[in-house]
């Protein structure tokens, strides 16, 4: 099993940047616009469209808005993993800043490098994203 980590401080407010993950069925509009070109929801199932031409089924397993965590898993679509799970969490960081915390699981081992990638390109795009509209906000 390969695991990704991940963490970056984002400067906007946990809760402003949690309201952008919360918003599970906006991912293409509110946290990653560009890298995500569409967002689809039915029930618990999402179905994300990357830029690159990915398609992935995710089953939501929690939403837990006191923790600010969302967990997640891949239930099919083109990467086809045998086992995947995965949470994003906000976290207070000093002063109005957010840690965000983004944790994959995946087999099979050789998932890892291109999940590895996508997930850093959308922390990239998430960051952004989210610190543009703190700015304009702001």
């Amino acid at each position: 099993m390969a695991s990704i980590h991940r963490e970056v401080l984002i400067e906007d407010a946990p809760d402003q940047v949690w309201a952008a993950i919360r918003d599970f069925g906006e991912v293409h509009h509110r946290l990653a616009p560009g890298y995500v070109t569409d967002t689809r929801v039915d029930n618990d199932v999402r179905t994300v469209t990357f830029a690159n031409g990915a398609v992935v089924r995710e089953l939501i397993v929690d939403i837990d808005d006191e923790r600010r965590r969302i967990a997640y898993a891949v239930v099919g679509g083109s990467l086809e993993p045998t086992h995947h799970h995965a949470s994003m969490q906000v976290f207070a960081g000093e002063g109005s800043r957010s840690r965000f915390v983004w944790i994959i699981d995946v087999t099979p081992e050789n998932l890892r490098a291109p999940i590895a990638e996508m997930v850093d390109q959308g922390l990239r795009v998430i960051k952004t994203t989210l610190e543009r509209e703190a700015t304009a906000m702001g």
